[in-house]
């Protein structure tokens, strides 16, 4: 980009800014004539991907900060205004805001409910912060129209994001994330008004308990068996941590109140947006976990639990026979909590007709081969929750099927079906009741893991991912994926690719036949699958909320032999595919 365009866009910043810190940040890149700093800043303006709107936190349209929630706010007023006539009309809109710990989180909450009170839509802003998947809840608990929550999920600490959610209680998907971002680009004035005014007037109206309560019941709710925790409850230890985020309020009550002992690990209770005990809060990787699994090994506790700060995704480890702790997976909890809510609703006379599980299409099929015993429709969607709540809501629309769970690879579940997002609160107590369910069997958690894989066949699963920030970044992830889409790949780790999807332009095809192509019926998406003889299915995706492609496989390998020598065997093999596979991804990386 050149010197001139750069100034012109940052000094327009500047004049639009009214947050003093955002402004000097930019100030002093002009004044000390950092122009590849001032570059990063203004190269591109965020935009919404699936998780929203989310980056690095500083001055500049490419940063999050205060004029960047001030314009997407106000885009989102006015789509909203349009999208609503009648309601408009009557002056009966609503929104709900809520924020996480993160830094700033707080501040850009208020900013986003003062300008939703601005522009006439009552916005139920949450007194102090709350976890996403309580937004979703409050949404349709209090008949919104929208609503926002100010996250980075689990990003590391100069990260944060806004996700704008529809009246369904999801996130925003076409038509209407296409239609804010046109109104966003075509702000020209931004609505305020003071606090005092908009409390006042009733367009601001401040939210705590009275969702909560609710919010706790609902989580109970979902629940198979109160007996059989009310009977056991008190010989399991459960410890948690959320990550500095808001998990420890929820997770806390929900669990003790069934009357589960949780020991929160101490130094990771408090709400702190510096995350100082970790790299990055995510309970997707073990750093993260470090403390809570010495702790668990400590009080030889039964099952250590983690949400990150915005306590949607929820992570795992269980003790062996030695009482060491195993991670497990995202896409392996899926599995036993997918078997597991089927296993009860069959036992239960609670299956309803026509039941459906949702899963992305990176997720391991692990779950396909549960559902097929469980007879029950197994459904494909693109990555992010916000897509499983849209084929859940297809289900309502057209009568077709019974949502009984969604899942996604990065931790995230959706058990109920008054919360539209993935949700850490109620996988915990889900989690918890399964303990205690393969426990009164005379089995562990990592026991069942293990018949579950003698059963349907080892799953072995990875992610590969690399980072590509900046403008350079951004180009080299397209041309990677243009690269994969117009020479394909015929070869993975040495075997033979008999199926490519390609996503984004809706089709399938054998390689060795690229002019015979099938339709694909899902929304164009930037992704592409490449399925191998033996049954693995790799798949190539940039991130849409951090600058980074990602690289997924997902490999199957049948236990001949149903016994630990037969399970250790495939597992050696599905290594060995996946091993291969890796060694090439990585190669074709670092020649990108």
């Amino acid at each position: 980009m050149e010197k001139e365009e750069i100034l012109k866009r940052a000094k327009k910043y500047i004049n639009d800014e009214k947050d003093l810190r955002f402004r000097k940040e930019i100030e002093d890149l002009i004044a000390n004539e950092n122009y590849k700093e001032l570059e990063d800043r203004f190269y591109q303006t965020l935009e919404f991907g699936t998780g929203g709107l989310r980056g690095v936190m500083g001055g500049g349209t490419n940063r999050m900060n205060t004029l960047e929630i001030n314009l997407a706010t106000q885009g989102l007023a006015n789509y909203v205004i349009k999208a609503f006539p009648e309601k408009t009309k009557e002056g009966t809109l609503s929104a709900v805001v809520a924020y996480d710990s993160r830094l700033n989180s707080d501040v850009f909450a208020e900013a986003t409910a003062l300008i939703l009170a601005a522009n006439g839509i009552k916005a139920y802003l949450f007194t102090s912060l709350r976890p996403t998947p309580e937004l979703s809840y409050a949404i349709k608990e209090l008949k919104a129209q929208t609503g926002v929550v100010v996250t980075a999920s689990h990003n590391p600490p100069q990260y944060n994001g806004y996700k704008a959610y529809w009246d369904n209680g999801a996130q925003v998907i076409e038509p209407h994330d296409v239609g804010i971002i046109d109104e966003v680009n075509s702000v020209t004035e931004i609505k305020t008004i003071s606090k005092e005014d908009a409390l006042k007037s009733g367009k601001l109206v401040l939210i705590d308990k009275e969702i909560d309560e609710k919010f706790w019941k609902m989580c109970k709710d979902q629940l198979f068996r109160p007996e059989l925790i009310k009977e056991k409850a008190s010989s399991v230890k459960i410890v948690y941590t959320p990550l500095h985020g808001t998990g420890a309020m929820h997770v806390e009550k929900v669990l003790k109140d069934l009357g589960l002992e949780v020991i929160t690990v101490p130094e990771q209770k408090e709400p702190d947006g510096h995350f100082p005990t970790v790299e990055k809060p995510n309970p997707e990787e073990a750093p993260a976990l470090k403390l809570a699994l010495e702790l668990g090994k400590k009080e030889n506790a039964d099952c250590v639990m983690a949400t990150d700060p915005d306590a949607d995704r929820f992570g795992t480890a269980f003790p062996d026979k030695d009482g060491n702790f195993t991670l497990v997976s995202g896409n392996q909890m899926g599995a036993l909590l997918c078997e597991y809510i089927l296993l009860s609703r069959k036992e239960l006379g609670k299956l309803p007709t026509n039941p459906a599980v949702i899963r992305s299409i990176v997720t391991s099929p692990f779950c396909d081969y549960i559902c097929k015993k469980y007879n029950t429709k197994m459904l494909e969607c693109l990555t992010g929750f916000k897509w499983i709540a849209a084929v859940e809501d297809e289900f309502e629309k057209n009568n077709t099927y019974s949502y009984v769970f969604g899942l996604e690879e990065s931790y995230g579940y959706k058990i109920e079906k008054e919360v539209m997002d993935k949700d850490g609160i109620s996988a915990s107590a889900m989690c918890a009741e399964m303990t205690l369910y393969w426990a009164s069997k005379g089995k562990s958690i990592l026991e069942h893991l293990n018949d579950l894989w003698k059963e349907f066949g080892f799953f072995e699963d990875r992610a590969i991912s690399q980072n590509f920030p900046g403008s350079a970044g951004k180009e080299t992830m397209a041309k990677i994926m243009q690269n994969l889409r117009t020479n394909g790949l015929t070869t993975l780790g040495g075997k033979k690719v008999l199926e490519i999807k390609d996503i984004e332009n809706s089709v399938s095809y054998n390689p060795s036949e690229p002019s015979k192509k099938n339709k694909i019926d899902l929304p164009k998406s930037n992704v592409l699958q490449f399925i191998l003889e033996g049954g693995t299915i790799v798949s190539a995706r940039p991130s849409g909320t951090e600058p980074k492609i990602k690289f997924y496989i997902n490999a199957r390998t049948e236990v001949t032999e149903k016994s630990e020598e037969g399970l250790e065997i495939a597992k050696k093999t599905s290594e060995e595919v996946c091993d291969a596979i890796t060694k090439d991804i990585k190669q074709l990386l670092e020649n990108a």
